[in-house]
């Protein structure tokens, strides 16, 4: 049985209006809506949801642990590209208990390829709390699923109401589109005051019923019609009392901070072959890119000549000399504050020699076709695809097709 076709439990009676409360206890004035008319706007945004909401196999179940496993995935990252990844990642991991006792490897090996492994990490460590602490079950409030590795104010509030029906309010980049221009707030949209006033009137405009279809309708609203270029303003079930949509400044609107340039910087990847077979390093388990897999190599100055720095590198990193090197190429990645140009080498060593590691936490010899299969970063699939080898070319590839 597919994920989505999984049985829907019994829907759930309304719960407690505990969890829907803000953080700090603080509760929305009349000032904070703008004259919104809250229960008019919540029945059009309900009633729309349910003629126009997009088709997602998440939807078509209340299991809490599949709706947990969404919510983290669509983190970062876009609905289409999640759906394969959920699909497989439940029939790996069916249930929490059998993530809880996968080995993160293992964990990691489903999530090639989705990016952000801290999200893998911290799944796999919340369902070691939930086993040990919890029988196995996901707390069914947002106070109790904050309390899990990984989830925080947005996705608890997400598991709380799609799952367990409980009213507990949820903002995300879709929400603070839709209510900075609902509003018409034109301030900095992440300036603290204005934050805690948006979470004040989701927590508002959460309470009554459906919880969860109202969070998803105003996330849905903001995905599809509210969107940051070109609006579909006419066809928003809520523009009548829309302020942006008055006064007609929608696409202005939410006024973000300008963000500090990414800091460049520079590095050596090395594809390095001996007896057919290629060296791959895996971090230590904190900082940039924890527990993942990669290509030897280190930082180099902006003026540096790459070339003349390959063995140096090297030597430093796995006490390894080189008998030659090429130079493939550079690819570039941006991460949240970083701008990385990496330069690649192919290069081979002698059959003797030890690795001797420095600032890594493992290593190990693979064929190169198996490179894709280790838990790697953006930065390491661009630089393997240089010198040939993409998911194509994989060896789990080649084991689908082949039990095909």
């Amino acid at each position: 049985m597919s994920p989505a076709q999984r049985k829907r439990p019994a829907k759930a009676h309304s719960k407690s209006k505990a969890s829907s409360a803000p953080k700090g206890g603080s509760e929305a004035s009349a000032s904070d809506f703008s004259g919104l008319p809250v229960r008019a706007a919540r029945k059009k945004l309900l009633r729309w949801y349910d003629a126009n909401k997009r088709d997602m196999p998440w939807r078509h179940t209340r299991d809490p642990y599949a709706i947990w496993i969404s919510e983290a995935m669509l983190q970062q990252t876009r609905v289409e590209t999640v759906i394969p990844y959920w699909e497989r990642f439940l029939e790996t991991f069916p249930d929490v208990e059998t993530l809880a006792s996968a080995p993160i490897d293992d964990v990691y090996a489903v999530w090639t390829g989705l990016g952000y492994y801290s999200r893998a990490r911290n799944l796999k460590h919340a369902a070691e709390t939930v086993v040990a602490e919890h029988d196995g079950k996901l707390p069914d409030t947002a106070e109790g699923l904050e309390k899990l590795k990984g989830i925080g104010r947005y996705t608890a509030g997400a598991i709380a109401s799609i799952a367990f029906e409980r009213e507990a309010p949820l903002i995300d980049g879709n929400v603070i589109r839709v209510f900075t221009r609902l509003l018409g707030i034109r301030e900095d949209s992440a300036a603290k005051e204005v934050v805690e006033r948006m979470w004040r009137v989701a927590g508002a405009i959460v309470l009554g019923e459906r919880p969860g279809d109202l969070n998803q309708g105003l996330m849905e609203l903001g995905a599809t019609l509210c969107t940051p270029k070109n609006p579909h303003c006419l066809a928003c079930p809520i523009r009548t009392h829309c302020d942006a949509y008055a006064v007609g400044d929608a696409e202005s609107l939410p006024i973000k901070k300008k963000k500090a340039k990414p800091t460049k910087i520079r590095a050596i990847a090395i594809y390095l072959e001996r007896d057919g077979k290629v060296l791959s390093v895996r971090r230590p388990e904190t900082g940039l890119m924890a527990g993942l897999w990669e290509l030897p190599g280190g930082e180099i100055d902006a003026k540096d000549e790459a070339k003349d720095r390959v063995q140096e590198i090297l030597l430093e990193v796995v006490g390894l000399e080189l008998l030659s090197a090429e130079h493939l190429g550079s690819v570039n990645h941006l991460f949240t504050h970083r701008r990385l140009t990496l330069e690649v080498f192919r290069a081979h060593v002698a059959p003797k020699g030890r690795v001797k590691r420095q600032g890594f936490d493992a290593h190990k010899w693979v064929a190169p076709e198996s490179l894709l299969d280790l838990a790697h970063a953006g930065p390491t699939r661009k630089a393997l695809a240089l010198v040939g080898l993409t998911d194509e070319t994989s060896a789990r590839t080649a084991r689908k097709n082949n039990a095909k």
